[in-house]
């Protein structure tokens, strides 16, 4: 979620913006290559071909991932991306943060920042437990753990809910 965002987007649904989609098949893959070797270099447009991504869309986030130094990059002829952290020390929270802010805004501002008066008194409150719930998941997952679909308990737990892969 960008600045200013809401967790959900214009039609009520949930909001992964294509920044994080694509940051998170990037680490994905940087992340397989990490195991192999964890020095080793791949192109941002070898990243882009494995994932059928945009080159110069992923050139963005790529920038970003590496100031906020969750990847390493080095220029030149041999040059490339690799991690700057182990698989299992990058959260998916890190990366939404690095990419796109914090988890929950509501018209920008934190959840706990927002007051309401009357009858949405409470609204607030909604709003700081889905930014739990989120956190519950995107904390606890790290790039690691989707390289090896081995999720928390918590995860697996929310994954195996009624309805959970339903549409509505």
């Amino acid at each position: 979620m960008g600045p200013g965002e809401s967790a959900l987007g214009h039609n009520g649904h949930m909001h992964i913006s294509a920044r994080v989609d694509y940051g998170m098949r990037a680490l994905c893959e940087l992340g397989a290559q990490h195991r192999v070797d964890p020095r080793a270099l791949t192109t941002g447009e070898e990243i882009a071909q494995a994932q059928s991504l945009p080159w110069k869309f992923l050139e963005g986030i790529l920038r970003s991932l590496r100031q906020a130094g969750i990847v390493a990059s080095q220029r030149g002829a041999d040059g490339g991306f690799r991690l700057d952290l182990a698989p299992d020390q990058i959260t998916v929270a890190d990366v939404v943060r690095a990419l796109d802010g914090p988890l929950a805004a509501v018209r920008g501002e934190r959840p706990e920042d927002v007051k309401y008066a009357g009858a949405s008194e409470h609204l607030g409150e909604v709003w700081i437990a889905m930014r739990a719930a989120m956190r519950e998941v995107l904390e606890h997952t790290t790039i690691a753990d989707i390289l090896d679909g081995a999720h928390s308990t918590r995860v697996t737990e929310f994954l195996e809910s009624p309805g959970a892969w339903q549409r509505r």
